[in-house]
């Protein structure tokens, strides 16, 4: 009994509470004349507010003035920072390190030393060698000398022609034994030489790979340190063959204007100029690679690193230039919706020319000064009526370029 009880409370209780929500939705619901919220506190001239022809919302666009200028014709790809030079730094000559002359992360000069071996073996070797050419040496003057007195003695018939050619031969074998021991010494001050090692070329130099007071050996894998040069330096990228024919056009493409930004496409790391291209195209993708040169004078580019880089080919002069966002595509093609005076759209079609992440240039179908919508567009219909947001600002599709990626959004829009 006591659960039939409380089960018909709760019936009350939940008929009470629908009845209150009922009563409350209709005291918010759409006041007079259609608006929404208009009973409720809504504010009006918002997103919807206010109604178009045949009832429907007037909708808040932003707007751009088509304008005049230049564009840019740009080719973007991703690029890999490389060194003009990297060398492995080995010994030639086996012994123990005895100093590293250098801090990891220097920059070092060509000829700069880096390390030096323990010199006292090759010292040695070459007292050793120049011992060797003394002794020689003396005993090349001893055979000279008696082939004098045997010239002497032949001349007066007093000694055989067998035995002045035995000792012609003696001094011709002594003279090759001298130049041996020359040959022998010269080898031996290069080894000398080698104890000392000296950067190859101008860059900086990587982390230490060995330590002082080991036992290192001749051309060994292990290289004692790397050494790059960095400035200047270089980015290869890979161009789509499509390019090719407006890379070549102006003078094999070498001078070209080249940017590379960051990996994410927002800042500038550095500006240099197109080098060349290579002689062929990598039929598996279609591309062929090119480089660049960058002074990196300041060393925003890094080995190895991984860059954005555009190259600028051409720029098309007198173009009619509108933001990316207001050019649309529809089953007919590309359009744009056009501002009348009197704040209603119409769909115009457009032929689009070339183009920037933020600007695009139209070949067709628009005339300078006209406004375009750039925002809400996703929304219009032919003839609907729009708000505008906020004032345009002035030279809002003026072309200004910017890198891979979109890095400043225009927002134009114009006054309503």
């Amino acid at each position: 009994m006591r659960t039939l009880v409380g089960a018909g409370v709760v019936i009350v209780i939940a008929l009470a509470l629908g009845l209150g929500l009922t009563y409350c939705a209709r005291s918010a619901g759409p006041g007079p004349g259609g608006k929404p919220g208009a009973g409720g506190g809504g504010r009006p001239g918002g997103r919807f507010g206010g109604g178009g022809p045949g009832g429907r919302p007037i909708i808040t666009v932003g707007v751009a003035t088509a304008a005049t200028g230049p564009m840019p014709i740009q080719l973007s790809a991703l690029g890999t920072v490389t060194p003009v030079t990297t060398v492995n730094v080995s010994a030639r000559v086996s012994g123990m390190l005895e100093k590293v002359a250098f801090t990891e992360g220097q920059v070092v000069r060509k000829g700069q030393l880096l390390a030096v071996i323990d010199p006292r073996p090759f010292e040695v070797a070459l007292q050793q060698a120049q011992g060797q050419l003394q002794r020689d040496q003396a005993l090349l003057q001893t055979a000279r000398a008696d082939l004098v007195r045997y010239q002497t003695l032949r001349a007066q018939d007093s000694i055989s022609g067998q035995t002045y050619d035995t000792q012609a031969a003696l001094v011709r074998q002594d003279e090759a034994v001298v130049a041996a021991d020359q040959a022998t010494i010269a080898n031996a001050r290069l080894n000398l030489s080698f104890t000392r090692i000296a950067s190859p070329v101008a860059g900086r130099v990587g982390l230490r790979l060995i330590d002082p007071g080991n036992q290192i050996t001749a051309n060994q894998a292990t290289a004692l340190a790397v050494v790059t040069q960095v400035r200047p330096i270089t980015v290869v990228f890979a161009l789509p063959e499509s390019a090719i024919a407006a890379v070549t056009r102006h003078r094999a493409g070498a001078g070209l204007p080249v940017t590379a930004y960051d990996r994410a496409g927002g800042s500038p790391l550095a500006t240099g100029t197109l080098a060349t291209l290579d002689n062929q195209i990598d039929t598996t993708t279609g591309t062929v690679k090119a480089k660049a040169l960058f002074a990196n004078a300041d060393d925003g580019l890094f080995p190895n690193q991984f860059v954005n880089v555009t190259l600028l080919v051409d720029t098309l002069q007198n173009q009619i230039i509108v933001p990316t966002t207001a050019t649309r595509h529809g089953p007919q093609g590309d359009f744009v919706w056009v501002l009348q005076p009197d704040k209603t759209v119409k769909a115009r079609p457009v032929a689009v020319g070339p183009g920037l992440p933020e600007t695009v240039s139209i070949v067709s179908g628009l005339k300078a000064g006209e406004i375009v919508i750039t925002d809400g567009g996703d929304r219009l219909r032919e003839d609907a009526k729009v708000t505008l947001a906020r004032p345009e600002a002035p030279g809002a599709a003026s072309g200004r370029s910017g890198g891979p990626g979109g890095r400043r959004r225009h927002r134009e829009q114009a006054a309503q």
